[in-house]
């Protein structure tokens, strides 16, 4: 039988890819090209993402992201427009919060875009529960004590 020579498998291979420290140049936007934040991914490398000129896109990611960098929802994305499809874009790159958080600070961004946040809360602070009182609540379960006592006559 010949020697086990390698160094492992595919689970060794998943760790050497960590890059989390180094820093990287950031990308402004060229002619043709549009900052866009994402709204919800559609599956088979596509997603629909709502540039700040105004316009929503499907767009495309291309093949040397796909599977390599991974694009949620309310991700900020550098898409390049296509000259033939105004509805259809081509993604480029994907900024990480800090990096988005720069773009906004030199003002490529607008103010209104909503970095690395979600909507659980309303614009008054509630997050959609409501808490009543408890003398409603008392009623409430009298009335509903009320409705289950019945007796044979009452039928």
């Amino acid at each position: 039988m010949p020697k086990n020579k390698g160094k492992g498998g595919k689970n060794r291979r998943r760790g050497k890819n960590d890059n989390e420290g180094e820093k990287r140049e950031l990308l402004y936007k060229e002619e043709d090209q549009e900052y866009a934040q994402v709204l919800r991914m559609l599956g088979n490398g596509r997603l629909e993402a709502h540039c700040f000129d105004g316009v929503k896109r499907l767009c495309h990611i291309r093949g040397k992201m796909r599977k390599r960098v991974w694009i949620n929802s309310g991700d900020i994305i550098l898409v390049s427009l296509r000259d033939y499809q105004d509805s259809k874009a081509d993604v480029i790159a994907k900024y990480t919060p800090d990096e988005a958080r720069s773009l906004k600070a030199h003002g490529e961004l607008p103010e209104t875009a909503k970095i690395n946040e979600t909507d659980i809360f309303d614009d008054d602070g509630q997050n959609g529960v409501e808490f009543l009182d408890d003398e409603s609540d008392e009623e409430a379960q009298e009335e509903m004590n009320n409705a289950r006592r019945l007796d044979i006559e009452d039928i």
